[in-house]
């Protein structure tokens, strides 16, 4: 291995992924997380989904394509029946179910600039199509359902983000037909979560919510189409 250990490599990737505080006043990394039953750690999974069909679950197949790098929605989806939740996503099914962690994927919304509520979302903490938290990333965030984050508990999708005062979100997080760098950071035990895009320093979004302990991670878009890739989450594994 050109000179390196296994060990040396391990420790190298795990700390170019281990997540950082969530905002200030430090809040601990899912790889401090809880001792296990025993007085062991909890384990921790890189989930790094390929771009393929049989490592990922859509709602509806026909809509997407998997190119060997991109996951590519190549159209919208329709309103499902039940609470206002996504119209269209897909869950990855490689690797185990995840508590907290820090993932790392570049979006591109395909949708052209002329249409205001164009998104894409990331999904976490799914267990059910009606049970997860998801992040909108859109260019508009003048009204409720756009650029926030949000939790869908057997109800219509909640808005639970700091950022938006009733009347306006966070500064649009893409506003281009162009790839960005999302860094998405869950702590279950603090609840805290935050979103920041492009190596930016300082979160675009946060909230708290301590509702779901632990589901599957995914992407897709309320009702409109894009693509991910170099999809990587770094956590612990949800028991």
């Amino acid at each position: 291995m050109n000179g390196r250990s296994a060990s040396t490599v391990v420790r190298r990737r795990t700390a170019l992924l281990a997540p950082v505080a969530l905002a200030a006043g430090a809040v601990a990394g899912p790889l401090a997380g809880p001792a296990a039953a025993g007085g062991g750690h909890r384990r921790t999974a890189v989930v790094r989904p390929r771009a393929r069909a049989s490592d990922w679950a859509p709602l509806t197949p026909a809509k997407w394509a998997f190119t060997g790098r991109d996951v590519v929605l190549v159209e919208r989806g329709t309103a499902p029946t039940g609470p206002r939740r996504p119209f269209e996503y897909a869950v990855v099914t490689r690797g185990p179910a995840l508590s907290s962690f820090r993932l790392t994927a570049e979006v591109r919304i395909d949708e052209p600039v002329t249409r205001n509520d164009r998104d894409v979302v990331l999904v976490w903490n799914y267990t059910s199509p009606t049970r997860f938290h998801y992040a909108h990333l859109s260019q508009d965030n003048t009204i409720y359902p756009h650029n926030g984050l949000f939790r869908v508990e057997d109800a219509d999708r909640l808005r639970i983000d700091d950022q938006w005062d009733g009347t306006v979100g966070a500064p649009p997080a893409i506003d281009d037909t162009d790839w960005h760098r999302v860094h998405l950071d869950v702590d279950v035990r603090t609840g805290r979560i935050a979103v920041r895009l492009d190596g930016a320093r300082e979160p675009l979004m946060t909230a708290t919510d301590r509702t779901f302990t632990g589901g599957r991670i995914g992407f897709g878009s309320f009702d409109n189409h894009g693509r991910v890739r170099g999809l990587v989450a770094l956590g612990t594994v949800a028991v």
